[in-house]
């Protein structure tokens, strides 16, 4: 009868709907970087991933007994999200308990896939010991804060308790939920994490410190731009959205390095302004960053890189280097050369013509005037990757009061940006950081 039972339950199409899983949760994870998926296309094909998630919940107590917890030891990413995933989103009594044992085990890489399936999970699934993981190892309490802020819940004590942490992750991950959560951090802690020599832990500081409201902090980044201080993608982010028409001014010279031009290029792809056109039309004969700046240009004139204006596509690399960690970048990870290869004289020729359409004192996106309006709408229509800095963008303007999550599940970013429709927040539409970082 046992043989019978398990020929029924069709335990090979179970491990079937896992293999499957662990491979369509890295294809998303993918997606949400893609420089040639809007956010509707990557949707449908999450819903590849959430049918067998779906099939693996409805496998009940004996598939999480035997197929799932067992998966717990696996050392693939992937594998690992998508059955803690599944685990805590089905009814057995001991999933919850199960991936306690792991977490309280895990070694760095387990716990970071631990982490981006809680991140993941639909609020009432999370587990009840959660907020007990802040009392324990720095681990599992960076664990605990970057799944509670994900998810909008307060920890029983102030965030600053954790924001002083020596352990980076668990600062990193304090600051994060503070912006989350809206909470206004100190000044003086503040400041401590903005001279962090841990990229991180200063990037959140950061934003922190913008969202509650300290102008400063635009001097502050400006000053860590100028100094050359490594691993500069979100200062220079923050330069090119907060100044204006002179970010350019800031950022140029910083793109005429090599080490930092690709950043500097990202950046100003999201400035807007005509000066920051002119800026990346001059690297498009440089192979190392063409596309990117080709990119850049494109989504401030509207120019559609299409034949004539593009020659083939580059490989790359980035995306080589996410298939074999797994990993999903944020938007502090400049993007790689995965774009067309530019046509230079016919784009310089194009912009020749149309350069007298455009205003040096207008911002422009996709080549019309920037306004609250078309802004928002990027976020259902730019490419994946650039909707990242978009979010960031928005929750800036809006001082934290609309903030998209573009890791999360296209079902849930949907239904935020459906509702956003509805009742739009107010944007500021003035440089950021007017009268500061000139």
């Amino acid at each position: 009868m046992h043989l019978r039972t398990d020929i029924i339950l069709n335990w090979g199409r179970y491990e079937e709907h896992l293999d499957e899983a662990a491979f369509q949760w890295g294809q998303w994870e993918r997606t949400l970087i893609a420089s040639d998926q809007l956010l509707l296309e990557a949707a449908e094909a999450e819903e590849q991933l959430l049918a067998r998630l779906d099939a693996l919940v409805l496998g009940g107590e004996r598939v999480a007994i035997r197929l799932l917890a067992p998966t717990l030891a696996s050392d693939e990413s992937e594998r690992l999200s998508a059955a803690v995933f599944t685990l805590l989103s089905g009814d057995w009594s001991k999933s919850a308990d199960t991936v306690l044992a792991l977490v309280e085990n895990a070694t760095p890489t387990a716990l970071d896939a631990v982490r981006r399936a809680l991140e993941v999970l639909e609020p009432q699934a999370l587990p009840s010991w959660l907020p007990s993981l802040l009392d324990k190892a720095p681990h599992l309490q960076a664990l605990a804060l970057s799944a509670m802020g994900t998810h909008l819940i307060a920890p029983p004590a102030p965030l600053a308790r954790w924001v002083t942490a020596k352990e980076t992750p668990v600062a990193t991950a304090a600051l994060q939920a503070a912006t989350r959560l809206r909470a206004r951090i100190e000044w003086p802690l503040l400041q401590q994490a903005m001279s962090s020599h841990e990229p991180q832990t200063r990037d959140a500081a950061l934003i922190t410190a913008l969202l509650s409201g300290h102008a400063e902090t635009w001097r502050i980044c400006r000053d860590m731009v100028a100094a050359r201080q490594p691993a500069q993608t979100l200062p220079f982010l923050l330069l090119s959205l907060g100044a204006g028409p002179s970010a350019s001014n800031l950022l140029s010279p910083l793109a005429d390095e090599p080490q930092s031009r690709a950043d500097a290029i990202w950046a100003l792809g999201f400035n807007g302004y005509v000066t920051a056109a002119e800026t990346c039309l001059k690297y498009l004969d440089d192979d190392n960053v063409a596309p990117l700046a080709a990119e850049a240009f494109s989504a401030i004139t509207g120019l559609i890189l299409a034949k004539p204006f593009i020659e083939n596509k580059a490989e790359s690399e980035d995306e080589a280097s996410n298939e074999e960690d797994g990993t999903a970048p944020t938007i502090h990870r400049p993007p790689g050369t995965d774009l067309p290869r530019p046509s230079a004289d016919d784009i310089r020729g194009w912009w020749a013509k149309a350069q007298k359409q455009f205003n040096p004192a207008v911002r422009y996106l996709r080549g019309q005037p920037w306004t609250s309006a078309a802004f928002l709408q990027g976020l259902w229509t730019e490419p994946m990757r650039r909707r990242h800095v978009l979010a960031l963008e928005a929750t800036l303007r809006s001082q934290g009061a609309f903030q998209l999550q573009t890791q999360a599940f296209t079902r849930r970013q949907l239904m935020s940006l459906t509702s956003l429709r509805e009742a739009p927040p107010t944007l500021t539409s003035r440089p950021l950081a007017e009268g500061l970082v000139s």
